[in-house]
C-alpha cells in the first residue's frame, strides 16, 4: 500500500504536458544509466582490478589501464541501459526503434574496443617476458584484432539494418572476389606470419641477410604485414612478411647457437716461389716447434721411399722431396690445432685449390670458438697475420698484382739500364760524354 501511495503521489506531482513527461523520462533514463555505470565501475571492474593485483598479475592490470580496457567496458553500460530503457520513456514511440538500435550498436562497439584493448595488454605483458626476445606474437595479436573488427562490423550493421548476422555473412559471398583482391596482402601476410612462427623460421634478434631487399642485420620486430630489420649501418629495412616466406634469405641464428663461426679465407702464393726444400733447409725448419714432428716423420718416410728405389734415386726427378708449399700447409694446420681460440671439434683443414692467374690459393677452413663479430675478426686477423709473416721463412712469396708504383719502378729500371748500356757503348767507341745524344743523357 505504501508503494502504491508513493506512486500515486508522484503521479499527482508530474506535469500533464507530453513534452515535460518526455524530458523527465529522458532525464531519469540518463541518471539511471549513469548510476548503473557507477555501480559497474565500482563493483565489477574494481573487483577485477583487485583480483588481478592480489593474484600477482599487476602487469596485466597496468596494461589494461594503459589501453583503457576498463574504461571502454564501462562505457558500454550506459548504451546498454539506454537500449533497454528507451521504450519506457513516454511519448517517444517514433524514436524508440532508432535510438534503441544506435544505443545497442554503441554498446557492442565499446565491448569490442575493450576486447581489442585486452589483446593489446596481452602483447605488452608478453613483450616483457624473456620468451618474447625470440618469439613474437604481434602478428597473432593483429590477426585477432582484425577478426574482432570484422565481427564487430557485421554485428553492428546487422543491428542497424535489423537483419540477421547470418544474412550479412551470406551476402559477403558475392563480394568474395573483391574482398580477396582488397585483402590480398593481408591474407598473404597472415599465412606467411603463421608459417614463420609455427615452423620457427624467424625470431626477433635473428641476424638475417636478404640482398634482394637490401636487408642485412638483426630482426627488431615481426608484425602481421612487415618485418623490421636493423642493418649494420643503423638504418632500418622494412620487408613484407610474405617475402620472407616466398623468397630465400640467410639466417645466422644456428651459427650463433652452434658456438662456432666459420673462417674461410685464402692465401694466394706466388707460383714462382714454389720449390723443393733442400735437406739443409729441412733440418733448419725442424727448429720450428710446429714443424718438428711433421718434418721428422716426413724425412723418415722420404728416406725410406728413396732407399727402396735403388739407383733410380740418383736422379733428382725420381726422388721424393719436400716442398715449401706443402710444408706451409702442414705448418698452418698445426698452428690451428694448437690455437685455443679455434674449435677443435669442428671441421678444420688447410687445402690447396686450383692454381689461377692470380697465384696458388691456399684456403684456411676452420671455426672460431666465439661468434661475436669483433672477437671473430680479431681471431681471424691473428691467424692470417701469423701465416703471412711465416711465409718468407719457407721461401714463399704472397702473390700481388702490380700496382702503379711497381710499373713506375719498372720504367725507372729500364731507363737506368738503357743509360748504362749507352754509357758502356760510348766508352767502347771512345766518345766523350758531351757528344752523347741528348735523349740518351
Amino acid at each position: 500500500m505504501e508503494w502504491e501511495q508513493l506512486v500515486t503521489q508522484m503521479d499527482a506531482h508530474l506535469p500533464r504536458e507530453p513534452w515535460a513527461q518526455t524530458l523527465i523520462g529522458i532525464g531519469v533514463l540518463i541518471l539511471t544509466a549513469l548510476f548503473i555505470q557507477w555501480v559497474v565501475a565500482r563493483v565489477v571492474l574494481l573487483l577485477a582490478h583487485r583480483v588481478l593485483v592480489l593474484s600477482g598479475r599487476r602487469d596485466w592490470d597496468k596494461a589494461l589501464l594503459r589501453h583503457r580496457a576498463y574504461q571502454n567496458l564501462w562505457y558500454a553500460v550506459p548504451f546498454a541501459v539506454v537500449s533497454m530503457g528507451i521504450g519506457l520513456v513516454p511519448h517517444v514511440e517514433r524514436a524508440v526503434e532508432i535510438v534503441g538500435r544506435l544505443a545497442h550498436a554503441g554498446a557492442w562497439i565499446c565491448v569490442f574496443i575493450a576486447l581489442s584493448g585486452v589483446l593489446s595488454a596481452w602483447q605488452d605483458t608478453y613483450s616483457a617476458t624473456t620468451r618474447a626476445q625470440t618469439r613474437s606474437i604481434k602478428g597473432y595479436i593483429q590477426i585477432g584484432k582484425l577478426v574482432l573488427m570484422a565481427i564487430c562490423t557485421v554485428l553492428v550493421l546487422s543491428i542497424l539494418i535489423d537483419r540477421s548476422p547470418l544474412w550479412m555473412i551470406s551476402g559477403l559471398g558475392a563480394l568474395s572476389a573483391v574482398l580477396l583482391l582488397v585483402f590480398k596482402d593481408t591474407l598473404l601476410s597472415l599465412v606467411a606470419s603463421t608459417q614463420l612462427t609455427s615452423n620457427d623460421m624467424l625470431r626477433i634478434g635473428d641476424w638475417i641477410e636478404m640482398p634482394q631487399a637490401n636487408a642485412d642485420g638483426f630482426v627488431k620486430d615481426i608484425a602481421l604485414h612487415t618485418v623490421k630489420v636493423q642493418n649494420w649501418d643503423n638504418t632500418v629495412t622494412t620487408v613484407p612478411t610474405y617475402k620472407l616466406f616466398s623468397e630465400s634469405y640467410r639466417n645466422y641464428r644456428h651459427m650463433f647457437e652452434s658456438g662456432g663461426r666459420r673462417i674461410k679465407r685464402t692465401l694466394r702464393v706466388d707460383a714462382a716461389s714454389v720449390r723443393f726444400l733442400a735437406e739443409e733447409e729441412a733440418q733448419q725448419l725442424m727448429r720450428f716447434r710446429l714443424l718438428h714432428d711433421y718434418l721428422q716423420a716426413k724425412t723418415h718416410d722420404i728416406a725410406h721411399a728413396n732407399q727402396t728405389m735403388g739407383e733410380l734415386a740418383s736422379v733428382p726427378a725420381n726422388r721424393r722431396r719436400l716442398t715449401n708449399i706443402g710444408t706451409l700447409r702442414a705448418y698452418a694446420l698445426a698452428y690451428l690445432k694448437q690455437n685455443p681460440e679455434i674449435r677443435q671439434d669442428m671441421a678444420m683443414m688447410v687445402r690447396m685449390m686450383e692454381p689461377t692467374s692470380e697465384g696458388i690459393p691456399i684456403e684456411v677452413y676452420c671455426f672460431t670458438a666465439v661468434t661475436a663479430w669483433v672477437e671473430y675478426e680479431r681471431i681471424q686477423g691473428d691467424v692470417f697475420d701469423h701465416l703471412l709473416a711465416i711465409m718468407p721463412e719457407l721461401g714463399l712469396r704472397l702473390y700481388q698484382q702490380p700496382s702503379g708504383a711497381d710499373i713506375g719502378a719498372m720504367g725507372s729500371n729500364l731507363r737506368e739500364g738503357a743509360l748504362q748500356s749507352a754509357l758502356a757503348a760510348s766508352a767502347e767507341r771512345g766518345l766523350p760524354d758531351a757528344r752523347m745524344p741528348q735523349q740518351v743523357r
